[in-house]
Formats: C-alpha cells, sequence, structure tokens
C-alpha cells in the first residue's frame, strides 16, 4: 500500500523519528513509527534486521553512549520515500574525546508508516565540529 502523507509530511516524521528514538533515548517509538513488518536492510552489523533488531541496537547506543545526538542536517524526499544526511555526536566514556559520524539514510513509507530503512554511515573519528 503506498503513502497518502505529502512529501513535507513524510519529511517531519522522520524528523520526529529521530529526535524521539535517538535524542529522547525513546527506543520503544520504533514500534509505532514503524509497519510491523519493517525491515532495516543496514542493521546492527550492516546486516538485515526487523524492529527488534533495530530496537535492541538503540538501547546498546544509549547504554554505551549516554550524550549520544543526532542532527538532521537535510532531508529530500520523492514519491514513498526520504533520504536524509545526519550527524552523530557522542563523548567516549574512556577518553572523554567528542566523537562524530554521518550517515545517509534513505526511508520508505508505507501508509503513515516507515516499512523500510537503508542506510550508510561513516567510521567514528574525532568531532570537528562539523554543521
Amino acid at each position: 500500500m503506498p503513502t497518502d502523507l505529502s512529501l513535507e509530511s513524510m519529511k517531519q516524521f522522520v524528523a520526529d523519528h529521530f529526535e524521539e528514538f535517538v535524542n529522547r533515548r525513546n527506543a520503544a517509538v520504533i514500534h509505532r513509527n514503524m509497519t510491523p513488518d519493517f525491515l532495516d536492510h543496514d542493521g546492527p552489523g550492516g546486516k538485515p534486521t526487523d524492529l527488534t533488531g533495530d530496537e535492541k541496537m538503540m538501547l546498546g547506543m544509549y547504554e554505551a553512549m549516554p550524550d549520544l545526538h543526532v542532527t538532521v542536517v537535510e532531508m529530500l524526499a520523492e514519491g514513498d520515500r526520504v533520504m536524509c544526511r545526519n550527524i552523530w555526536r557522542w563523548t567516549d566514556r574512556a577518553t572523554g574525546q567528542p566523537l562524530t559520524f554521518q550517515g545517509f539514510v534513505l526511508w520508505r513509507f508505507q501508509g503513515r508508516r516507515i516499512a523500510e530503512r537503508w542506510a550508510t554511515v561513516t567510521s567514528p573519528s574525532p568531532n570537528p565540529g562539523w554543521v
């Protein structure tokens, strides 16, 4: 089933999802925002996973990176998809060094939820203050 959301509504949905799922540390929101058969093509370790796998991944990230914060830098939308570029920042607990990685995520909507995700990210590096 295609989506009836507007391009702007899909972009806002993705921005709100990042805010709640990452910045507010609410892993359970994935069950509201994704379809029951959601497929993350690039889950933990670069392997496909489902809702449960992504939820477990984020719970682990909350534990390992308590100050983790994602910033959505830009988004594009077309058809039933949203592509965004984002920057993830946190402080390494062992060294106190600020770290960052950047990523691109493509989300596909089905109805009023996200059905699929594809992602690519850079390796963590010292935070040079990218914007």
